[in-house]
């Protein structure tokens, strides 16, 4: 119990990083830089991982890289960004938690497994979620940031199902310092095109990129895969949760974003569609034709529920 205590502490690391994340972009990091932004964040990050996982790919993983780190880095970083420079803190963090129920959708889409009931009616309660905490006048929610929370939702679960689909033959630290690393190299010319030299950095600034680059993307995946690998699928999922309350909880208290009870009443029915669309746990006997055709099935609905930045 002492050790899955350790476990739960380590992994909780991942979801509190990403959530505090929204607001150093918002609050430190520069706005016009969207492509240099998230290069400086992929790029590192992905070298330091693949330090540590101290392996290449191989094979498919060549391309298969190469299209996820466009995905779930390149264009991801970008939109994930420009939307939290956009949205208040706490509205970027609300809009984001409903990223695992975006998952479940773009999953039976794209000729996934039919979602059950429990699951449909968690996506309606979780974007009806979201949909009252931002309901009514609030300052500084603009379509264009709405929009790219929208986009980086569905461009990353696009992405997470890909992934999840083609898991086998790969350590997942290692494909994600692959996915980062290619991500980064495609966002390094494209940010020098575009945007021209970096932008000047001040130290609050260069503190703000470190963070970014080192706590909440390299050593917050390092965590938790890590996490993944120690405690059960359900117990990292709920963990997952801490990433938008994280972020709510510090727009509201150091930038002064509005919550009050609607905005409460919203997250919660966030929170409650997402344990909703959680995917049940395996039953712990099954017969044998069952549990073979169980072992041959994707496995990409167990995952989906586990991702997120």
């Amino acid at each position: 119990m002492e050790a899955n205590a350790r476990w739960v502490l380590l992994t909780a690391l991942a979801p509190v990083a990403w959530g505090a994340n929204y607001w150093v972009t918002h609050a430190h990091l520069p706005a016009d830089h969207p492509l240099w932004g998230a290069a400086l964040r992929a790029l590192p990050a992905g070298l330091l991982l693949l330090a540590l996982a101290r392996r290449r790919p191989h094979g498919a993983w060549w391309w298969r890289s190469a299209l996820l780190g466009l995905l779930n880095t390149a264009v991801f970083f970008v939109l994930l960004y420009l939307a939290s420079q956009l949205l208040p803190t706490s509205a970027a963090a609300t809009v984001m938690a409903a990223s695992p129920l975006t998952m479940l959708l773009t999953a039976w889409a794209l000729a996934g497994p039919r979602p059950r009931r429990a699951h449909l009616a968690g996506a309606v309660v979780g974007l009806a979620g979201v949909a009252l905490a931002l309901a009514g006048p609030g300052e500084g929610i603009g379509w264009a940031g709405l929009a790219a929370s929208a986009a980086a939702m569905l461009v990353s679960s696009v992405g997470y199902v890909l992934a999840a689909r083609w898991r086998e033959g790969a350590d997942p630290l290692a494909a994600t310092a692959w996915q980062l690393t290619a991500g980064g190299l495609v966002l390094l010319p494209l940010a020098a095109a575009v945007e021209g030299p970096p932008p000047p950095v001040d130290a609050p600034t260069l503190l703000a990129f470190g963070y970014t680059t080192v706590i909440a993307t390299a050593l917050a995946f390092a965590c938790w895969f890590a996490g993944l690998r120690h405690l059960p699928a359900g117990t990292v999922g709920l963990l997952g949760l801490l990433n938008p309350l994280t972020g709510v909880l510090l727009g509201t208290a150091l930038d002064g974003d509005a919550f009050g009870p609607r905005q409460g009443a919203g997250l919660a029915l966030v929170v409650v569609g997402i344990l909703l669309g959680r995917p049940r746990a395996e039953p712990a006997v099954r017969p044998a034709a069952e549990s073979a055709a169980g072992r041959a099935r994707p496995s990409a609905d167990r995952d989906l529920d586990l991702k997120s930045t």
